[in-house]
């Protein structure tokens, strides 16, 4: 067992937020040399040392991420058996954790089946303890396990895994969107988060968004048997572009991504007829009034109301009076607006009403249902800590990741645009002969010019690839600006002088499908400007075997270095 231990390798799954398009975290999935790994459980089981197993693999997969060090947030999978099991069963990933340095709290626990051979007590128990410990758990498999529904009800989670058994009848299946639905509805009044697993297709990565699932992973973005396999080195494939859906765009979330069911009443309601409402067990948090054309009145925020109600002559005094004697004008955004707008419209009303529902409305002004201030907070929180991770720490500019969103919406909106690499000549010599410290300021002096640049020019994307190597979208017209801003600059390292190179592609309105191609494109134009002397800048375009150099010792003398470039259909 030892030894098949040992040749047991690992894929880190990612699992990406829906509303930014972000990597929020990795799921270590065993890979061993034969079989699989539920086969290599059920033979520890067999073998009595289930637990032992299960928990050396969760302390295998912690040091083989360590070597990659990813900074993101690391799930784990562990059998009921091993939740439920003594403190010193977890040792082994317990001291994993201690020498690479992570902390519990940094580790999701993803608890699976089987659930039905262990007391309920006993589970229950173990995962508060893991709690206690700092671990953050999930339950996994819902849907396809035998997790009963009081385990979900009471099991001190931060996650529910909706298994693929599901989620594959989207989105023709109304029971399966149902299902969905309600489980959102739990998590939500639960304060936990659902992640669909296992989507597969396009179709069902809308259907979820559609639905309001925030987390999904699954073989629609990394391939079935693909993903970051690290025994050592990154041995993964890439997906085409063609076989793969780049997730959402890398934003700040909008208001309707939080949007939840309004609870609505005639704004003629009495307060008796919102007390009804709100004293249900199961009631909501405030309720909207509604005018004929379903146009929010006011808005009652249940505490207050029930505080009104119940105190002195409380219901005698209000129970048949019209319920905007207790209500307050709502507070009503559109849904298209942005959370960031969300949040400065709370703060600016009076602070005793920061907790309320917020209304969100349609162009015409008609209730659609209501956000919470509580979940918009986490959202933009998440969505800046995902756009934090992914900035270089150089020059604090957005990876590939940006850059290959752009240029894929741009090209299939069919749009002209340039895309060009920049990078430093002969950047290795800088550092072997003036420091790294020097090479360091170089990059970030690079990088400063492309944000400036960026703010000026509004249709530009810039980010740092990494090293000395930069990527540039841009509209036709403003290439030459930047080509300018870029190749007039005197670059120098600690007093030596530097010079740079720039490879453009000037992409017609339906000469390129995507960013792998243009990439592909680049290369041998990046390959041509480093022949050229000087600071370089050279141009090519789909289709075509001519590059014009532009710039640089050698270029071409009849073509005019800042005039007009042109793009045609």
């Amino acid at each position: 067992m030892r030894a098949s231990l040992d040749a047991v390798r690992f894929a880190f799954q990612p699992l990406y937020s829906l509303h930014t398009g972000g990597v929020v975290a990795l799921e270590a999935l065993a890979r061993p040399s034969k079989g699989s790994a539920h086969e290599l459980l059920d033979l520890a089981r067999r073998e009595r040392r289930l637990v032992e197993v299960d928990v050396a693999l969760a302390a295998n997969a912690v040091r083989c991420e360590a070597e990659h060090q990813t900074l993101l947030p690391l799930h784990l999978n562990l059998t009921a058996y091993s939740a439920a099991a003594p403190d010193a069963a977890l040792d082994p990933l317990l001291d994993s954790l201690a020498r690479i340095g992570r902390r519990p709290r940094e580790v999701v626990l993803e608890i699976g089946p089987p659930f039905a051979q262990i007391w309920p007590e006993q589970l229950l128990a173990g995962m508060h303890r893991l709690n206690r410990l700092g671990f953050r758990l999930a339950l996994d498999g819902l849907g396809r396990g035998d997790l009963p529904l009081t385990l979900l009800s009471s099991a001190p989670v931060d996650m529910v895994k909706l298994d693929r058994s599901v989620l594959h009848r989207l989105p023709g299946d109304l029971s399966a969107a149902a299902v969905v639905e309600s489980l959102l509805h739990f998590t939500a009044r639960t304060h936990t988060r659902l992640v669909a697993t296992g989507l597969e297709s396009e179709a069902q990565l809308l259907a979820a968004r559609k639905l309001g699932v925030r987390i999904a992973q699954g073989n629609l973005f990394t391939p079935a048997g693909e993903g970051l396999d690290w025994t050592g080195v990154i041995t993964a494939a890439t997906p085409d572009a063609d076989d793969r859906v780049t997730p959402g765009p890398l934003a700040a979330p909008r208001v309707r991504d939080f949007l939840r069911p309004a609870s609505t009443l005639p704004h003629t309601a009495t307060c008796e007829d919102v007390r009804a409402e709100l004293a249900d067990a199961d009631g909501p948090s405030g309720i909207v009034g509604v005018d004929e054309d379903n146009r929010p009145q006011w808005s009652i925020d249940r505490t207050r109301f029930l505080s009104s109600m119940a105190g002195p002559y409380g219901h005698a005094l209000h129970a048949k009076r019209p319920a905007d004697r207790l209500a307050d004008p709502p507070h009503v955004i559109n849904a298209n607006a942005g959370a960031l707008e969300l949040l400065e419209l709370v703060t600016d009303a009076d602070w005793a009403r920061t907790g309320d529902d917020v209304v969100v409305v349609d162009d015409d002004g008609c209730c659609l249902g209501v956000v919470l201030v509580t979940e918009v907070v986490r959202g933009v929180a998440e969505a800046k800590i995902e756009e934090a991770a992914a900035l270089s720490p150089l020059t604090r500019l957005p990876g590939s990741d940006t850059m290959a969103r752009d240029v894929d919406r741009r090209a299939a909106c069919r749009e002209p645009f340039v895309v060009a690499w920049l990078d430093v000549d002969s950047f290795k010599s800088v550092n072997d002969t003036v420091g790294f410290a020097a090479g360091d300021d170089l990059i970030r002096a690079l990088g400063r010019t492309l944000t400036d640049l960026a703010g000026r020019l509004k249709r530009m994307t810039v980010s740092h690839v990494g090293g000395d190597d930069f990527l540039i979208a841009c509209d036709v017209d403003e290439i030459a600006t930047v080509a300018g801003a870029l190749l007039d600059t005197p670059w120098s390292a600690e007093g030596r002088p530097v010079t740079v190179s720039l490879a453009t592609l000037v992409c017609a309105s339906t000469s390129i499908g995507s960013y792998r191609e243009a990439s592909k494109l680049l290369a041998p134009l990046k390959a041509r400007a480093k022949q050229v002397s000087g600071s370089s800048w050279v141009l090519g375009r789909p289709g075509s075997e001519r590059v014009e150099v532009l710039r640089g010792n050698g270029r071409n003398p009849l073509f005019e270095p800042h005039g007009p470039i042109t793009a045609t259909a």
